[in-house]
């Protein structure tokens, strides 16, 4: 059986990359809920803050647990999958991950173990320093790994000696024009994730009669949240989207499956994309929509996937569809926080069931309108691995497809079984809901490992 290598190389990365980006995601917003949580705390004194940031907490630290795993995949497929890429392009994304690593990794996991042992053994303000700590390096995390993404997305700064990409302005390899962009999108969302996962945590309570207080806590500052962000996330987009027309303008005509450049573009509802024949079956559209949205006029032009040759083009239908999985999400994102803040208005949020019972099973939408994005920007600047200076063909490493196969096979399996648990985990520290801590607040304890050994004993009880 042959196997091609080069997309199984892609699958793998593909499959790993989904796996991951779940986590931080979450992380990146969670942390700054915890960080919210606590100076409430402190400034209120009331405990129920206390409550539920003990509570997040532990939920945090098996998502960080489990991004941490499932990137450093990440970073050997560099080496054993992808070493052509490697050499063309590591002097310009080494230096850059290895800021990320050295500027917020480190920050992040040496106040993450204050903020998981620290608890009555730290004065309060050291333990809410440290939530915001580790919220800051998650930030800073984001801000590394977007800026070495973009500057593959839109390459600047650099320059190309016999194949191998040198870095020549820092300034403009870092900020390189789509970052901005990308980084406001992308911590955007994170937030957004994580107020809908919050959301529905609080509105699963409030269904089960239980937790009352902390769930109506969870609800307001979630809605509060999400109200604001789910808005300015489809402002951030259409700026996002008019930069991506003027740097990669094949990736907009794929999300739209515009063909024919010479005409106003229609927004297609609904189409199935024929890559074969340049068409589009089975349309419902809203006719000159797209070019409103991009051009900001209705007979506005923006060029179609026929101007350039059927080699340079992404796959359109992944691209297609998955743009749309995230903008649908997007609007319900944004009608489900509106309509949730007019309850709240009308007091009427915490007795309106139906509501409370349709955002219980919304946990997830985050998530996928994460991955579809991804989805679309990976996929989207196909057959180019760094926009007009290496395509993916040319960047994977001289393995045979057989043997990345076989390591495909075991990724699956082991992250089947280690995320399955991970996530099972999570949910039952759900399940249990938040719970007041045993000791008082201004009880010290000196000795490090006691409280390691506290914390061992309180999961195992569990």
């Amino acid at each position: 059986m042959d196997f091609d290598p080069v997309l199984l190389a892609r699958l793998q990365f593909a499959f790993t990359i989904i796996f991951h980006i779940i986590f931080p995601s979450f992380t990146i917003g969670l942390s700054a809920y915890l960080a919210t949580l606590g100076v409430l705390w402190l400034r209120s004194g009331n405990d129920r803050y206390q409550h539920l940031m003990r509570f997040w907490t532990k939920i945090f630290a098996v998502s960080f647990a489990m991004g941490v795993v499932s990137g450093i995949v990440l970073s050997y497929q560099f080496g054993t999958n992808w070493s052509r890429f490697s050499v063309a392009t590591g002097n310009v994304l080494g230096p850059l991950l290895g800021y990320e690593v050295l500027s917020a990794f480190f920050l992040e996991a040496t106040f993450l173990g204050i903020l998981l042992f620290g608890f009555n053994r730290v004065p309060p303000w050291l333990y809410v320093l440290s939530a915001a700590v580790v919220a800051t390096g998650t930030a800073i995390s984001a801000f590394w790994i977007l800026s070495a993404n973009s500057w593959m997305q839109t390459p600047t700064g650099h320059e190309v000696r016999d194949g191998i990409a040198y870095p020549a302005d820092w300034l403009k390899i870092v900020f390189n024009p789509s970052f901005p962009y990308r980084f406001a999108h992308m911590l955007n969302a994170a937030y957004l994730t994580t107020g809908f996962v919050v959301l529905a945590v609080g509105a699963r309570y409030l269904v089960a009669g239980r937790h009352i207080e902390e769930g109506r806590t969870m609800l307001r500052m979630a809605i509060g949240l999400t109200a604001i962000l789910a808005p300015l996330q489809l402002v951030i987009g259409d700026q996002h989207g008019l930069n991506t027309l003027e740097h990669q303008p094949i990736k907009v005509a794929a999300m739209e499956a515009h063909w024919d450049g010479t005409k106003p573009g229609d927004f297609h509802i609904f189409a199935w994309p024929d890559e074969q024949a340049g068409v589009n079956h089975f349309e419902l559209s809203i006719p000159k929509a797209a070019s409103l949205v991009l051009t900001h006029r209705m007979n506005g032009l923006f060029p179609g996937l026929n101007s350039v040759p059927a080699s340079d083009r992404p796959p359109v239908k992944i691209v297609f569809f998955a743009f749309r999985i995230m903008l649908a999400i997007g609007f319900f994102m944004i009608a489900a926080a509106l309509f949730g803040a007019f309850l709240w208005w009308r007091g009427t949020l915490f007795e309106t069931r139906w509501y409370l019972q349709v955002m219980a099973h919304c946990w997830w939408i985050g998530f996928v309108a994460v991955i579809a994005g991804w989805i679309v920007t990976e996929c989207g600047r196909q057959p180019w691995i760094v926009q007009g200076i290496m395509r993916t063909a040319d960047a994977t490493s001289p393995v045979t497809g057989a043997t990345i196969a076989g390591t495909l096979a075991l990724f699956v399996l082991a992250y089947g079984v280690v995320f399955s648990f991970g996530i099972y985990y999570m949910n039952r520290l759900i399940a249990q809901g938040p719970r007041p801590t045993a000791a008082e607040p201004g009880y010290f304890s000196p000795s490090p490992i006691s409280a390691a050994q506290d914390a061992g004993r309180e999961a195992l009880q569990r």
